[in-house]
C-alpha cells in the first residue's frame, strides 16, 4: 500500500508541473489561456485533487491497519477471537432493531468518511451514486483546538487580555508590581441534528450495504453544518465562527474581491510571529486555492503542492487547509484566512448520537434514524488569526 501511496503522490506533482507549464507558456507569450487551455488546465487541477483526496484516505487506512497490528500484537491470546464489537456490528444492530441508540464516543470520530471505492464493499459502490461533500476542518484537533466534555453546561476558558511588560530600573530601586489581566470565552453546546427515513422494505431486502451509508450519510450531514456554524457562525444564539472571530488582516483594493499575491504577502506579515511559530495556516474554499495557484511573485509560483507523503500543500512556506465555508472570493467577502488556528476553541460535548424509531413513521411502514451532536466554538485571540476582505 506505501508504493501505491508514493505512486500517487508523484503522478499528483507530475500534475501540478504540467498545469504550471500551461501557465507559464501562456505568461511567456503574455495571454490569457485559450478555452481549450483552460479546459485542460481545470482537469489538471480536479486530478490533483482526486488525487490529494486519494492520498489522504490512503494515509487513513494505513494508520488503522497499523493500529490493529498494534493492538494484536500486544495482546496475542485474542488472536484469532472475532468478538469486538466495532462500529459496522453496532450500526448493523440499530438497523435491524436490536438496539434503539448509540452515542459515539469523538475520540473515535471522523466525519469526513472515505469515498475511496477500494476501502468500500464493491457491490455497495457499484450500486449507489452517493452525493460527495466536503466536511471540513473544524472538528480537526489537528487544526483546532478540540475540547470534549461529558456534560453540556456552560464552560468558561481564560483568556489573556493584556500582558505586562518588564521596566528597566536602577540599582535598589522598587519594582512596580504588575498583574496581566485576563477575560474570559463561554463555551455553551449548540444541538444539531439531522432526521432521515428509510422503507423496511429497502432496509431488509437491498443488496447495498446500506447500514454504512446510513452511518456515514448521517455523520456527513452533521459535520457538513457542524463545519459551517464554527466556520461563519455569528456568535449570537449560535457558535462563533472563526472567518467571524477573526481580527482584520488585510483590506483588498478590487471591487470583484480579486486578491494579488503581494495582499497574500501582507496578510502573512500581519500576524505576529510568535502566532506564526506555533503552527500558522491558510483556510480558504477550493475554488479560492484555485485562484492563488495561478499568482507569482518575482516570477516563481507562491503556491507549492506536497512532494512526499504526509506533507500539505504550502502557500508562502505555510499549509493550505481546504474549509468549504471560507466565503468565496467577491466583494465585501472575508474569502482568505490565515493565523494559528489552534486559538480556534471547538467544544464537543459527548459524542455523536444515533438513534432508531420504528413507531415516528408507523403508518407508512417506514423506519426514522436520527442522528444529532451538541457543539460550541469561538476564538481566544482575534490577533491569532486574520483575513484579507475585499471593499
Amino acid at each position: 500500500m506505501q508504493d501505491y501511496l508514493q505512486r500517487q503522490v508523484e503522478a499528483r506533482q507530475s500534475a501540478w508541473h504540467a498545469a504550471k507549464a500551461l501557465l507559464d507558456a501562456a505568461a511567456a507569450e503574455k495571454r490569457d489561456l485559450t478555452a481549450e487551455e483552460e479546459q485542460s488546465y481545470q482537469r489538471m487541477l480536479e486530478d490533483i485533487d482526486t488525487r490529494g483526496q486519494k492520498i489522504k484516505d490512503l494515509q487513513g487506512a494505513i494508520a488503522r491497519e497499523a493500529d490493529i497490528q498494534a493492538s494484536v500484537a500486544s495482546a496475542p491470546e485474542v488472536r484469532g477471537l472475532t468478538v469486538v464489537r466495532n462500529d459496522a456490528d453496532i450500526l448493523r444492530q440499530l438497523a435491524s432493531g436490536e438496539i434503539r441508540s448509540h452515542v459515539f464516543g469523538w475520540e473515535s470520530r471522523d466525519l469526513n468518511k472515505t469515498d475511496d471505492s477500494s476501502l468500500l464493499p464493491q457491490t455497495f459502490y457499484q450500486i449507489l451514486q452517493e452525493n460527495m461533500q466536503t466536511v471540513g476542518p473544524m472538528l480537526d484537533g489537528s487544526i483546532v483546538t478540540l475540547i470534549t466534555t461529558a456534560s453540556g453546561e456552560d464552560i468558561k476558558v481564560p483568556v489573556e487580555s493584556t500582558r505586562p511588560a518588564a521596566t528597566a530600573i536602577a540599582e535598589a530601586t522598587a519594582i512596580t508590581p504588575l498583574d496581566p489581566t485576563f477575560s474570559s470565552l463561554t463555551l455553551k453546546a449548540q444541538k444539531v441534528a439531522v432526521l432521515t427515513k428509510v422503507s423496511r422494505e429497502l432496509l431488509t431486502d437491498s443488496g447495498i450495504n446500506l447500514e454504512a451509508y446510513l452511518g456515514r450519510a448521517l455523520g456527513v450531514s452533521l459535520g457538513i453544518k457542524v463545519n459551517n456554524l464554527l466556520t461563519v457562525g455569528t456568535g449570537t444564539v449560535e457558535p462563533k465562527g472563526i472567518m467571524d472571530a477573526a481580527g482584520s488582516g488585510v483590506a483588498g483594493t478590487s471591487t470583484t474581491g480579486v486578491f494579488t499575491a503581494d495582499n497574500l504577502i501582507d496578510l502573512a506579515h500581519s500576524v505576529d510571529g510568535a502566532y506564526a511559530r506555533m503552527g500558522a495556516v491558510w483556510m480558504m474554499r477550493r475554488a479560492t486555492m484555485g485562484s492563488v495557484r495561478k499568482l507569482t511573485d518575482a516570477g516563481g509560483y507562491i503556491y507549492q503542492p506536497a512532494a512526499t507523503v504526509g506533507v500539505p500543500d504550502t502557500l508562502l512556506g505555510f499549509p493550505i487547509v481546504e474549509n468549504p465555508d471560507v466565503a468565496a472570493v467577491g466583494s465585501a467577502n472575508k474569502s482568505v484566512g490565515f493565523g494559528w488556528a489552534g486559538s480556534y476553541h471547538t467544544r464537543v460535548v459527548g459524542g455523536i448520537e444515533i438513534a432508531r424509531s420504528d413507531d415516528a413513521y408507523f403508518n407508512t411502514d417506514e423506519i426514522g434514524f436520527r442522528a444529532t451532536i451538541r457543539v460550541w466554538g469561538d476564538l481566544g485571540q482575534s490577533g491569532a488569526f486574520k483575513y484579507f476582505k475585499a471593499p
